[in-house]
């Protein structure tokens, strides 16, 4: 595969503005770039050519994007400063353990699915396509999509569709699942798709396919998305060095808030309301790089409609984290490894 296939299989979201928030972060020898969603190495090969004397780590779950990945930076002539590594970015703290690295410049998050993941119709992913209901970014994982509606009853699948996917009607899907399941299990998406569209009505139906909050909410079940991404920002928060930059591309809602909420604690000053004077200690650690959340243009979103609910926020170390605030970090990250491992 050329780097015109790689392209054509996936175009980087709102590539150029990535690069312009990430590469000034790395013009010094010796930085070091972390991508905790390789992919295909679209924003990874671009930050290392904007960038030539940093190096980069690649994060990936999904063993094929890895490889292919790392094809790509061989064809490019950019293997000697990249470094895959098959994990989850949940293991962000680990996987600088491991390489032997203390602090970084700028990590960079593209979350959601990879048009690989999509594309690939037995992965199960799309309710575009009939396929098994896999739905895992892992495939060593164990817990599927169609194990989650086979084994969850009402009161879980409930909270899932209406936690993760803003589903109004979580509940009757919910109920209809576990009633249709004792007669026949849910194994395809064409069976996930069919049942809510009996269950919505018309007149309450969201724009495009009514399944889709459904898909939304399994796949992040099935993935632990939004509880690996909060027990992430953290760890990278610890590791950055200053002047370095942390930039995270989200696509709906949960995820932005997740990450929004984040990057807020450090751009405010750490006071009670009206003290007169702020302590130099308690200034905001934090330096907001893009002025609330970059969307997609009209010319970028017809370019590639992937790009039409994302969402794009930086932020830049601009001092050293306040030993409080890194205890809090660090006893989030070691609550998050602990539910990890249970």
């Amino acid at each position: 595969m050329h780097t015109n296939d790689y392209e054509t299989i996936h175009r980087p979201v709102l590539l150029d503005r990535c690069v312009e928030l990430v590469a000034p972060a790395l013009r010094h020898e010796g930085a070091v770039a972390v991508d905790c969603t390789l992919g295909l190495a679209g924003h990874a090969v671009a930050f290392l050519k904007a960038a030539p004397q940093a190096r980069l780590i690649g994060i990936d779950r999904d063993a094929e994007a890895l490889e292919l990945a790392t094809r790509r930076m061989e064809q490019e002539g950019l293997a000697g400063r990249f470094t895959p590594v098959h994990a989850a970015f949940d293991a962000f703290g680990e996987v600088l353990e491991r390489a032997g690295v203390t602090g970084v410049d700028a990590v960079f998050m593209d979350l959601g699915l990879s048009s690989l993941q999509i594309d690939e119709t037995e992965r199960g992913f799309s309710y575009a396509h009939d396929a098994p209901l896999d739905m895992r970014m892992d495939v060593g994982q164990t817990l599927t999509a169609a194990r989650v509606l086979a084994e969850y009853d009402v009161d879980a699948l409930t909270r899932i569709f209406r936690a993760y996917g803003e589903e109004r009607f979580a509940r009757p899907i919910a109920r209809e699942i576990v009633r249709r399941r004792a007669a026949h299990p849910l194994t395809t998406s064409s069976q996930l798709t069919g049942l809510v569209d009996e269950v919505v009505p018309q007149a309450h139906r969201p724009a495009g396919n009514p399944a889709k909050r459904v898909f939304q909410a399994l796949r992040i079940e099935v993935n632990g998305e939004l509880d690996k991404l909060a027990g992430t920002l953290p760890q990278i928060a610890n590791r950055l060095n200053v002047g370095g930059r942390l930039v995270v591309e989200s696509y709906h809602s949960l995820e932005d808030k997740t990450v929004k909420s984040f990057m807020a604690q450090g751009l405010k000053a750490d006071v009670p309301d009206g003290l007169p004077m702020v302590p130099p200690d308690a200034m905001p650690f934090f330096r907001e790089i893009t002025r609330g959340a970059v969307k997609a243009d009209a010319e970028e979103i017809a370019r590639n409609p992937r790009s039409a609910s994302v969402r794009l926020r930086g932020v830049e170390l601009v001092r050293p984290i306040p030993d409080r605030w890194r205890r809090r970090f660090d006893t989030h990250q070691s609550a998050h490894r602990n539910g990890r491992r249970r």
